[in-house]
């Protein structure tokens, strides 16, 4: 009779704590679905802002109602190959005009003032117009990151971008 009662009650802990497993899986794969996604820089080329094997979290929701702007470092499909995501800061806007002029990067005329640049840029490039719906991005580290000025489809539309970098949660803890 005892041992029966321990078995129930054994029985009773498995099934409780099923469902607190079972929920918590729920909730973490809505989530990752709805709100938010993690993602690994693999290069230098958002450095020094994101170094090489940072860990950040991208909001999923952040363009709902608004609208990317100038500056935001965005998790998108990379236009050549929509297999493989990207993570850059949007430099061009739609209708914008980009190019590189002296080791600066100007947008519709008008040198854009870049806090988060370490260096110039090498070598010139462009003018650039950026189509509707569509974004010019660039890493950070301009010298060695394979971004728009690079790629065969130059601009990222609207509808492939993941969502936006908010937070650097590893090695660091950061907000963007």
């Amino acid at each position: 009779m005892k041992r029966k009662r321990v078995m129930k009650k054994i029985l009773y802990e498995i099934l409780d704590w099923s469902k607190v497993l079972l929920t918590a899986l729920v909730i973490t794969f809505v989530v990752s679905r709805t709100l938010v996604a993690n993602a690994q820089v693999p290069t230098g080329s958002m450095e020094t802002t994101i170094m090489s094997g940072s860990r950040v979290l991208i909001n999923r929701l952040s363009y709902v109602v608004g609208e990317p702007e100038r500056g935001d470092i965005i998790a998108f499909y990379f236009p050549d190959d929509k297999s493989e995501k990207y993570l850059k800061r949007i430099i061009g806007l739609p209708g914008d005009k980009v190019e590189g002029i002296d080791g600066g990067i100007y947008v519709n005329g008008v040198l854009l003032e870049e806090s988060y640049i370490t260096e110039e840029i090498n070598a010139d490039f462009g003018p650039y117009h950026v189509p509707e719906s569509s974004y010019f991005v660039m890493g950070d580290n301009r010298n060695n990151s394979a971004d728009s000025r690079f790629w065969k489809d130059k601009f990222v539309e609207r509808d492939e971008i993941i969502g936006k970098a908010e937070i650097e949660y590893f090695p660091e803890l950061k907000r963007f």
